[in-house]
């Protein structure tokens, strides 16, 4: 067999990260080799990656010296910024012209950059359906990203732009899940309207190029926990204006975001097709089946009384 080819993956511990790291040393073929890139070598997850037969090494999307030396000698490189970490797409922008420039100085010879919209091109700062957050974003974890795309094509790498999808993980870990109201009932609450959300499992982002599992609208997810969950959940559909003003982190963030994708919904859903993502990988998950693999996970409060 020929000598494998190594791929350096930012954020190897990470959802996205991880996911593409299993892929490789899950592929029959063995063409390729994960670098697992990650600031706590030592820590349990990394650890486990090395058991699964992952190199790993130590480096930060910060740390331009540390992304050059982890770059050398690899074929490709998958790139991504840790947005919620920090809540700067400055950050992001920085992070990813760090990553650009050491993998035109390693030579890697293609790069997938883990992308989204920047928003500001549909909807203007100066258009106020929308409130400008932090100055200058309209949905600030797209458009630090979709700023970024010119600093990979200025480096002169080869690079895939990767459109991401809502991960049906943000139901177990980013409060997205479905709420338990004054009556009793639990909601999904949303601003989508009618509209349909491509999601896809974030382990299956490492599985293909493509970047959508499923489009469903927010009755369809609802009624999809209700038959797995086994208790009735109702979609909630609210303003976008209501939805800023909940009590989490980035609520006006997440607001945006949902309000792009209602608003521009067939660009949107245009742009991630499930068609494309299953002629690459038949055995992508669908929600139903990702549901029922992890529905113990999803936090949700039990009835009162």
């Amino acid at each position: 067999m020929s000598e494998q080819k190594i791929i350096a993956v930012a954020g190897a511990t990470g959802a996205q990260g991880g996911g593409l790291v299993r892929a490789i040393l899950a592929d029959p073929s063995g063409q390729f080799k994960p670098r697992a890139l990650t600031r706590h070598p030592k820590r349990p997850p990394a650890r486990a990656l090395a058991d699964a037969g992952a190199e790993v090494v130590e480096a930060s999307v910060d740390d331009p010296a540390s992304l050059r030396r982890a770059f050398e000698g690899a074929y490709g490189v998958f790139g991504v910024t840790f947005f919620w970490e920090h809540f700067s797409p400055e950050k992001e922008y920085t992070e990813a012209g760090y990553m650009a420039e050491a993998a035109k100085q390693a030579g890697v010879q293609h790069v997938i950059w883990s992308t989204l919209e920047d928003t500001r091109r549909f909807i203007p700062l100066d258009d106020d359906r929308m409130p400008t957050l932090q100055g200058k974003y309209k949905v600030p974890h797209f458009d630090g990203k979709g700023e970024a795309d010119a600093l990979f094509t200025k480096a002169g790498v080869p690079t895939t732009f990767l459109l991401t999808s809502f991960y049906w993980e943000n139901f177990i870990f980013f409060g997205a899940g479905p709420r338990r109201g004054a009556d009793g009932r639990l909601a999904l609450v949303m601003p989508m309207g009618d509209g349909k959300l491509p999601g896809i499992a974030a382990e299956d982002i490492g599985k293909t190029v493509g970047i959508a599992g499923e489009h469903l609208s927010g009755a369809e997810l609802a009624a999809t926990m209700t038959r797995v969950l086994g208790e009735t959940v109702i979609y909630q559909d609210v303003p976008p204006e209501v939805y800023r003003g909940f009590d989490f982190p980035g609520a006006d963030d997440m607001a945006n975001m949902f309000q792009f994708k209602r608003d521009f919904n067939d660009y949107y859903r245009g742009a991630r097709s499930v068609e494309f993502t299953r002629s690459v990988n038949p055995e992508l998950q669908t929600f139903d089946q990702w549901l029922t693999r992890n529905a113990s996970r999803i936090p949700i409060e039990a009835p009162a009384g």
